[in-house]
């Protein structure tokens, strides 16, 4: 089978041939239909994730297949089942094998592509939405980095969950991406004050914010009292100090969310958010924005686009026809 494997924190990853692997007990093998990829993607190849698998390793954390085979002590499942599984790495494969435990079967109306986009992209931002901050009808939810994969959806949940949508991002083209996912205000970061126009719309009660650096700073000083700022990385490679001092005198709570963590302290929260998602969709309710797809053999340059911060929502590979 053909494979994008990393052998080496010091060079890029690369299309090889590998053997089709055998499910373990308590695993599925997939036929690969498409991978989403992640900013997570890149601290891998770097050796900087907090969840690096051991070199050598084939990129790709989530992904959409038709199950191939079923190890021992695995049930519910059946060659010919369609699903979607958050693997943490192997995505980017013709076949891989996945703990069953972790597959999540697509209803009739999701196609592979939107079913390898949804997962950690609206799994994070429904899970640090409801709940981690607990946010309610009528607050005001300030985005950063509003037109990445992320960013799209936390706008497109913030609505359905009824907030006012405040979208922040750098240039036009993104923030009319934001805008189109829902959004009720746009800041332009390149060019506006994040402070002063928060500050103008009366400050912001939930922040979302996988962009760190100054952005997390201008947006806490934008906080009401008793905001909630969700920590969800930091794509702009600063990871911001927080003064605990202006914590307290501000009475701002400071939420971390790493959804994959949630896999292995309380895989109950994470699933019952999934199926909330998958209802959502079948019912037409969200819509996963996927901005470009790329063959596997372009799986680079889908990785050089979130490198360089330009797709607007989310890259997936498809891997082959099912």
């Amino acid at each position: 089978m053909r494979a994008f494997q990393l052998t080496s924190h010091d060079s890029q990853p690369s299309l090889t041939d590998l053997d089709i692997p055998t499910p373990a007990a308590g695993e599925l093998r997939l036929r690969i239909a498409a991978c989403g990829l992640n900013f997570a993607d890149l601290l891998m190849c770097k050796g900087t994730y907090q969840d690096t698998p051991a070199l050598p390793f084939v990129l790709g954390m989530e992904v959409s297949g038709m199950v191939d085979a079923v190890g021992p002590d695995v049930s519910g499942f059946a060659p010919g089942d369609r699903v979607a599984v958050f693997g943490g790495q192997g995505g980017l494969a013709e076949y891989g094998c996945f703990p069953a435990e972790r597959a999540v079967k697509l209803p009739d109306t999701m196609g592979w592509v939107d079913a390898a986009a949804l997962q950690i992209a609206y799994g994070t931002s429904h899970l640090a939405l409801d709940h981690r901050a607990r946010m309610q009808p009528g607050e005001t939810l300030l985005v950063l980095g509003a037109a990445g994969g992320v960013g799209l959806t936390a706008v497109e949940i913030g609505k359905l969950m009824g907030a006012r949508v405040v979208a922040c991002a750098r240039g036009a083209d993104k923030l009319q991406a934001a805008k189109a996912a829902g959004a009720d205000h746009l800041i332009d970061a390149k060019t506006q004050d994040i402070r002063e126009e928060m500050k103008a719309l009366g400050g912001a009660d939930v922040v979302y914010d996988p962009v760190g650096g100054d952005q997390f700073s201008a947006a806490f000083r934008a906080c009401r009292p008793e905001a909630r700022i969700l920590t969800i990385g930091f794509a702009s490679g600063d990871v911001p100090e927080i003064k605990a001092n202006h914590v307290m005198v501000k009475n701002i709570s400071i939420l971390g969310l790493y959804w994959g963590g949630y896999l292995t302290f309380r895989p109950d929260v994470l699933t019952r958010s999934l199926s909330d998602l998958m209802a959502w969709h079948a019912e037409g309710k969200i819509t996963p924005h996927v901005s470009q797809i790329f063959p596997l053999e372009q799986a680079q340059d889908g990785l050089e686009l979130l490198r360089a911060r330009k797709s607007t929502g989310k890259v997936v590979i498809q891997i082959q026809d099912i």
